[in-house]
């Protein structure tokens, strides 16, 4: 290694460290601001259960509070996405991914920002969304920011995006573990060394001013130490398969309450409002509906703080109303909602399972355990991070170990049933299908018409034969587009049939009319999977209005194939 590439690499080892630390010390910073803000509003307009204990006796109050408040902060949402998100609709972790694994614009930092206040009003006002998603998009929206520094790194952009998702996730949870390997395994969709360094220090950088400087609480506290029987086991795998059943449902119920708010005949800026009067009147029965229920989540597993009945009625009431809160409008994450529902469930797992098989078992707290990141990990598609979650909140061992066999069963069959996550059925909406891996996804982003030539031969359709022969070998060429007089493609000519053909024969008798074509919108994957047995130079590409805009020679096919993969497998290996 030379002085200069020494000198190359001090100056990339030193700049990826220094954006690791700004990017993740913005982000956690801004992901405390959030929350903090959360709960102060919270606690303002009578959502939480503290302040709601501490106004009981001024019942009408709360009861209009109770009401009013979801309802108006929905009026107040519409109007935020309506007038401020260019894109009229909320940014999530999808729009994250999607930023990191292509080259696209991402959202503008106005929408970023309008967005973010959208969610703080959503979870201020207690819609039953959750936080975590809003975190996300708000530490990809710092690593966006850096991404577009001239600093002359490689896959600069997406490193620091992942920088800030994973100083979020840190911060929200006390887990740097958890956060370094939620923006691997959500966001980047690989393990590389050149991601892993700063990432890495990113999430410490946010765990660090979240746990060691502002000395935040962790999410829940459990004492819990060992399972007490081996085939306890079974009954982890069989929490993990009917939390996958639950998991699905929670996703399905999203998908039908946003294509019903799409036929709700009131104006879009509207239903998050109609949205929330109803959660409202659903709290004045259960008021465990209202927010992000961080409360109700600690207490599911504590015995005796739920019976069964009031369980179900819960996970019933909260997977109905999340499901439309989000779809009609409101804006905010799926991670806390999963995680509250699952907790719950695995409460009621944990009570119902006594009855059922009439064995010792080690209690309920582990069941509620399981059950919440089982849950959690089939809807976010994350399923090491949730079981580095619960290892990094309770530093137990056997925990973690319960948790990681009905963690894998549950998205065994969550997988098998609607794929990895509601992240990619949300992007997969979008045209960016991840479900057949990155390299599928990445090259349907490319369109074919970027190597798209203008050197081709031209024949009219009303020429002869031996015309159009005589000018493919003067342009030594096996083949030509053929057009009409006022440009319109016809088909394609090939020197072979022109070779035995009558010189004074007309070129219609020749000419193959249903030659192979790509289109403006042809991707360059679409162009591999239509260039199977095609036997010629060059595909046209023929616009919408049926005018011959240029060719496409196959060996600038494979080119743009190689090319793109190749990029992503360095991407992906290599190291610094």
């Amino acid at each position: 290694m030379d002085r200069l590439d020494v000198r190359q690499t001090v100056y990339q080892v030193i700049m990826v460290t220094v954006v690791a630390v700004i990017v993740g010390a913005i982000a956690s910073l801004a992901a405390i601001a959030f929350v903090e803000a959360v709960l102060l509003l919270n606690d303002y307009l009578l959502v939480s259960p503290y302040a709601r204990i501490q106004a009981e006796d001024r019942h009408l109050l709360v009861v209009a509070a109770t009401i009013a408040v979801p309802a108006c902060g929905g009026l107040m949402v519409g109007l935020i996405v309506r007038w401020f998100v260019q894109e009229r609709r909320a940014l999530a972790p999808p729009d994250a991914i999607l930023a990191a694994q292509t080259q696209r614009a991402g959202p503008g930092f106005r929408s970023g920002l309008a967005s973010t206040l959208a969610a703080l009003v959503s979870l201020g006002s207690g819609a039953s969304v959750g936080q975590y998603g809003p975190l996300v998009y708000l530490g990809a929206m710092f690593g966006n920011l850096a991404g577009h520094l001239r600093l002359n790194l490689r896959h600069q952009r997406s490193i620091a995006i992942a920088c800030g998702v994973a100083a979020a996730i840190a911060t929200a949870f006390n887990a740097p573990i958890a956060g370094l390997v939620f923006a691997h395994e959500v966001i980047l969709r690989h393990y590389s060394l050149r991601a892993f360094a700063p990432v890495t220090v990113a999430s410490a950088t946010g765990y660090i001013i979240a746990n060691v400087i502002f000395d935040r609480p962790a999410l829940f506290l459990v004492s819990f130490d060992h399972v007490e029987h081996s085939y306890e086991f079974l009954f982890f795998a069989l929490e993990g398969v009917l939390s996958a059943g639950l998991a699905c449902g929670f996703m399905w119920l999203l998908r039908a309450s946003t294509a019903a708010a799409g036929r709700f005949p009131v104006p879009q800026w509207l239903k998050p409002a109609s949205a929330g009067l109803v959660l409202g009147l659903v709290a004045l029965w259960i008021p465990e509906v209202l927010g992000i229920g961080q409360e109700t989540l600690r207490f599911a597993t504590i015995e005796g703080a739920f019976g069964i009945g009031e369980l179900a009625l819960i996970i019933v009431a909260k997977l109905v109303l999340t499901a439309l809160c989000i779809g009609f409008g409101f804006v905010g994450g799926v991670f806390s909602p999963a995680l509250l529902v699952g907790i719950l469930f695995g409460a009621f797992y944990g009570l119902v399972l006594p009855y059922l098989l009439p064995l010792p078992y080690s209690g309920l707290e582990v069941y509620a355990i399981c059950g919440m990141m089982a849950l959690a990990s089939s809807v976010i598609g994350a399923p090491l991070t949730t079981i580095l979650i619960v290892f990094e909140l309770t530093r137990s061992y056997d925990l973690t170990i319960a948790a990681m066999v009905a963690v894998v069963f549950s998205n065994l069959i969550s997988y098998r049933v609607i794929g990895r996550s509601l992240f990619d059925l949300q992007l997969r909406a979008r045209g960016f299908d991840l479900s057949l891996g990155r390299d599928k996804a990445i090259l349907e982003t490319h369109p074919v018409r970027d190597y798209c030539i203008q050197t081709y031969t031209t024949a009219y359709v009303d020429e002869t034969v031996g015309a159009v022969r005589q000018r493919l070998v003067e342009d030594d060429r096996a083949e030509a587009m053929v057009l009409t007089r006022e440009g319109l493609f016809r088909g394609v000519v090939r020197l072979q049939k022109l070779v035995n053909g009558r010189a004074d024969a007309p070129l219609e008798t020749v000419m193959v009319a249903d030659a192979t074509r790509f289109d403006a919108d042809t991707t360059v994957w679409q162009s591999m999977e239509m260039l199977r047995g095609f036997l010629g130079e060059a595909v046209p590409l023929v616009g919408g209005d049926g005018r011959l805009i240029g060719v496409v020679p196959e060996e600038a096919v494979i080119r743009a194939y190689l090319e793109i993969v190749h990029d992503l497998r360095e991407e992906e290996n290599e190291a610094a």
